[in-house]
């Protein structure tokens, strides 16, 4: 099976090198670009077609809403897929209006996220539940003079954690956890569960749970993403 062509566009560097290294490990993804702006992702477009582009909002200069159009038409065998912090419900509408193919917060589950970037590849589009209840929301608000044409929403829904993903602060280092918390770690870098990791270390799963609390408290962290993004850029850096 010929792994899929990703390109990853962030400002947010940390995050975005850290997001390729997680990714890189899943025989099914190759992570051929990068890019901080949609300037720099349109360049990563001609040097090499990829088939989706994982794409944030905020982004110096042009938004990431606000590209979509052009790499659509830089590459329109692209899948688009947003992966960001906004939960805007402007920019979500703005987003499918503009061709994206799905909307997904960065609070998403590491373990969930393979799983949708596979269904937007296969053509099907996913959208964070607490955003379609946004979307929803805001239009139902609209007076009946002014109505306004709903942006065709993804047939599939995907689930997100509602957990926020702060930049860890300087103070969150991996120096303060304890040698078993560091394994753990490591391990939830490389996307297992909480089961997966019990087996491993030979332990008990409920003992997992409560290094997995540790980890993400000391890291100032509030997501398993976090903290899994966390360890992969301490490793790619």
């Amino acid at each position: 099976m010929t792994p899929a062509r990703l390109l990853v566009v962030d400002d947010h560097a940390l995050f975005r090198r850290g997001l390729m290294a997680l990714l890189s490990q899943d025989e099914r993804f190759e992570v051929t670009g990068q890019a901080g702006d949609i300037g720099e992702a349109l360049r990563c477009v001609q040097a090499g077609a990829p088939d989706l582009i994982l794409l944030d909002n905020h982004l110096p200069g042009v938004l990431g809403v606000d590209g979509i159009a052009s790499l659509k038409q830089a590459a329109p065998e692209a899948r688009i897929l947003m992966l960001t912090v906004s939960e805007n419900e402007d920019d979500l509408a703005a987003a499918l209006k503009a061709g994206a193919d799905g909307y997904l917060l960065k609070t998403v589950e590491l373990d969930h996220l393979a799983g949708f970037i596979l269904k937007v590849l296969e053509g099907e589009s996913v959208i964070s539940p607490e955003m379609m209840t946004k979307l929803v929301t805001a239009f139902r608000a609209r007076p009946a003079a002014e109505p306004a044409p709903a942006p065709d929403l993804p047939a599939r829904q995907a689930e997100a954690d509602p957990a926020s993903l702060p930049t860890p602060t300087p103070r969150a280092s991996a120096e303060l956890l304890s040698a078993r918390e560091r394994e753990v770690l490591a391990l939830i870098a490389l996307g297992d569960s909480n089961k997966l990791i019990a087996r491993k270390l030979d332990i008990a799963e409920t003992t997992v749970k409560i290094h997995v609390q540790h980890i993400l408290r000391k890291l100032q962290l509030s997501s398993r993403v976090q903290a899994a993004v966390y360890a992969a850029s301490r490793e790619a850096g």
